[in-house]
């Protein structure tokens, strides 16, 4: 009987000092020290009014998006992003009259810095980099021909806020603008216009980190 008392004691004993233990390893889980993060999201990328004569606007659109990102540290960290899928654009003109569509995807290679420590619940991160966004499909009404953009190249600056969910998740928020300033080409051959686009991205993703 002696035997069971004791045995029930242990056992209750190590019942209650379980959640402790349990919350103790768990404090151990950190962010801090993870190399290599990926995000998938979407984004909605919308180009500047009045990008060239002729043009009023050129509509925005939404692309999902990926990146991958390798840390230095906790704080410094470079990163790959792009979109998944092509923008779709519509180019309008004078009364929003309809003038044709183009698709772009970008590319960007980027340095970033991200504030606080690796745990903190929000963390805000700036960068900047080099961006190409190759254009396609090209569908402009034009009396001349076929009209096409070459790749636009560039720099890129990024702003943005990771919510850190537990040490590998984390909800992303970010806006990038890109220098946009593609040559315009007339059936093939350049010309001395170009279109001044530099978009706008806003984007919401969800990241892992390991």
């Amino acid at each position: 009987m002696r035997s069971i008392r004791t045995l029930t004691l242990a056992t209750l004993t190590a019942l209650a000092f379980a959640p402790a233990a349990f919350a103790q390893d768990s404090t151990t889980d950190t962010a801090s020290g993870k190399h290599f993060a990926v995000v998938g999201g979407v984004a909605l990328l919308q180009p500047k009014n009045d990008p060239l004569e002729g043009i009023d606007k050129v509509d925005g659109g939404p692309a999902p998006t990926l990146s991958f990102s390798y840390y230095i540290n906790d704080n410094w960290a470079v990163e790959l992003w792009g979109a998944a899928d092509k923008f779709d654009h519509r180019v309008r003109g004078a009364n929003n009259a309809k003038l044709g569509t183009v698709e772009q995807q970008p590319i960007a290679l980027s340095g970033q810095y991200h504030f606080g420590q690796a745990d903190n619940v929000f963390r805000p991160f700036v960068g900047v980099g080099y961006y190409e966004s190759n254009f396609s499909n090209e569908k402009l009404a034009s009396d001349a021909g076929h009209i096409g953009l070459e790749t636009a190249k560039g720099a890129i600056g990024t702003v943005g806020v990771d919510m850190n969910i537990n040490s590998t998740w984390f909800a992303r928020a970010d806006a990038r603008y890109m220098h946009s300033r593609p040559d315009l080409t007339v059936n093939g051959r350049s010309t001395d216009d170009e279109a001044k686009l530099d978009p706008w991205t806003v984007g919401f993703g969800i990241g892992a980190r390991f």
